[in-house]
C-alpha cells in the first residue's frame, strides 16, 4: 500500500474517532436534557442545547416521551455506527480486504445507516402531525432533518456490502482452487 493511502487511511481513523466522541457526547448529553426535563425543568435552559420540551409534558406525556425516545434512540444509532466504523477501520487489512469481518461490518453498517434514516423520517412525519395539533417542535428539526440523506446512504451501503460479500466468496473460492 503506498504511503499517502496509509496516511489518508489513518487520517479518516482520526476523524471516525473525533465524530465518535462528539456523539457521544451529544447523546450523553440529551439523557442528562431527559432526566433534567423530568425532574428539574426548570434547569434545562442551562443544558446541551437548551432541548426544552416541558411544556410538551404538560400537555401531553405520551408526545414527550415519543419525541424524546426517537431523538435519544437517533442520537444513540449514531454513536453505535461510529463505533462500527472505528471497529472496521481498526481490524481491517488493507493489503487483503476482503474477509468475513469486514463484509460483515459493512452490512451492520448499512443497517444502522437505514435505521436511522427510517427513524428520522418517522420523527419528521410525527413531529409535522405533532404541530398540527397545536405542540410547537421547531427546535426539534434539527435532530431528523437528514432523514433522507441517511435512507441513501444506506441502501448505497447495503450495495457496496453486498459487492463485499460477493467478493470474499470469489476470494474463498479461489483460496480453494490455489
Amino acid at each position: 500500500m503506498l504511503k499517502t493511502n496509509n496516511f489518508v487511511f489513518w487520517g479518516l481513523y482520526i476523524v471516525a474517532w473525533l465524530i465518535f466522541v462528539g456523539l457521544c457526547i451529544e447523546a450523553g448529553g440529551l439523557i442528562v436534557n431527559f432526566f433534567f426535563s423530568l425532574y428539574k425543568p426548570e434547569f434545562v435552559q442551562n443544558l446541551y442545547q437548551k432541548l426544552d420540551l416541558t411544556k410538551m409534558y404538560k400537555d401531553s406525556r405520551l408526545a414527550f416521551f415519543g419525541i424524546y425516545s426517537f431523538i435519544l434512540t437517533i442520537s444513540i444509532l449514531k454513536a453505535c455506527l461510529f463505533y462500527i466504523v472505528i471497529r472496521l477501520m481498526h481490524k481491517m487489512n488493507l493489503s487483503k480486504p476482503f474477509n468475513t469481518f469486514v463484509a460483515r461490518q459493512i452490512s451492520h453498517i448499512s443497517y444502522y445507516t437505514l435505521s436511522i434514516g427510517v427513524l428520522s423520517y418517522i420523527a419528521r412525519q410525527l413531529t409535522k402531525n405533532l404541530m398540527h395539533h397545536g405542540f410547537v417542535s421547531d427546535s426539534l428539526n434539527q435532530f431528523w432533518a437528514d432523514s433522507q440523506a441517511f435512507i441513501l446512504m444506506g441502501a448505497i451501503i447495503y450495495i457496496i456490502a453486498t459487492i463485499f460479500k460477493r467478493g470474499v466468496d470469489i476470494q474463498n473460492e479461489n483460496d480453494l482452487t490455489v
